[in-house]
This record gives structure tokens, sequence and C-alpha cells, in this order.
């Protein structure tokens, strides 16, 4: 019994002992450059956050998201339109507009091109009071602008409840330097 005993307990400390090896030379580090061979298909693009995602309908996501930004505006400015006047009472009446003044026609062109226009010689800004669609700072409260746009009518009043999103500052502070966005968490 006591041979039994033995064995067993030699055989419970090598076993314990060959688990808590601490040879670390068997990690292997992986090549992490990016693999760019093959062949390539753009999937999605957003240059305004959310338009894509509102005024594209589930059945075109796809050819949206591969027509290239020149071709958009004739392919898609008409669905888009009838989305925004389906979605907006800001929109209900022919001539209704937005704070820019812009019909639903003229509006729903200017998403329908889905870039992100950036002013060489001017303040960059998503909207400050003053300048519209001039780049876009990390800070511009993007989602909060294109509601009301799209639901604040001619002087940002109507529809107070879908005009905000009630998110006033990212979770996180940017960065003071490049590349700008906040740390993961």
């Amino acid at each position: 019994m006591k041979t039994i005993k033995n064995i067993s307990v030699a055989f419970a400390l090598s076993f314990l002992a060959f688990n808590c090896s601490s040879d670390d030379d068997n990690n292997i580090v992986e090549n992490m450059e990016p693999d760019f061979s093959g062949t390539f298909m753009q999937q999605d693009q957003m240059g305004r956050p959310a338009v894509n995602t509102v005024f594209v309908s589930g059945s075109s996501k796809d050819d949206f998201n591969v027509t290239i930004p020149s071709e958009q505006n004739a392919a898609f400015q008409s669905m888009f339109q009838a989305n925004l006047e389906g979605l907006s009472p800001a929109f209900a009446n022919t001539d209704d507009k937005n704070a820019l003044q812009q019909d639903a026609a003229t509006f729903t062109g200017l998403l329908a091109t889905d870039v992100l226009n950036v002013s060489l010689d001017g303040t960059t800004t998503f909207y400050d009071g003053t300048n519209v669609l001039t780049g876009r700072n990390l800070t511009d409260d993007v989602i909060t602008v294109e509601l009301l746009l799209i639901f604040g009518g001619e002087d940002f009043t109507e529809n107070p409840q879908f005009s905000n999103d009630n998110v006033s500052a990212n979770d996180k502070d940017f960065l003071p330097s490049f590349p700008y966005l906040a740390s993961p968490w």
C-alpha cells in the first residue's frame, strides 16, 4: 500500500512540474504586416455617418456601397427624397425646407453623394452655426446636426423630440496630436 502511495505522489508531482513550466521560448511572434495581396472589393462607405443607414433602403445597400460617389446622386437621389419625405414631418409639404433653405430634392441631392466635403481655405466644421459641411472635427456633434437638418425644419425648432441624439460629447477625450482619436477603453 505504501508503494502505491509513493507512486501516486511521484506521478502527481511529475504531472504538476510538467504543467507549471515557465518555458516561454515556445511563443511564436507572427508577422503582423497587413496582407494586400489578392483582390479586394469595397463593402461599405460612410462619408456622412448615419446617412447611408437611414436613407438607403435595405435592398439597395449593396449597390449604394459599391457605387462611386460621382454616380450616387443620379442613382439614389430619388430614393433618398422618397425616404426623407416619408420619414420627416418637416418635409411633409412640397415647399418645406430645412435650416439651409434646401427643399427635399436639393437636400437629398446633397446627401445622396456620400462624401465628406472639406474647405481648404476656411473653417473646418460639420456645422458651427455659420459654416456647413466644410469638413469635420472629431468634436462636432454630427448626428445631432443631421437630425436637425432632417427634422428641425427651417429654423431648427420643428420636431424637437427627433432633433437631438442627447449625446453631448465623446465618452473619452481626444488626443491632442496625431492620430487624435480617443484611446480605446
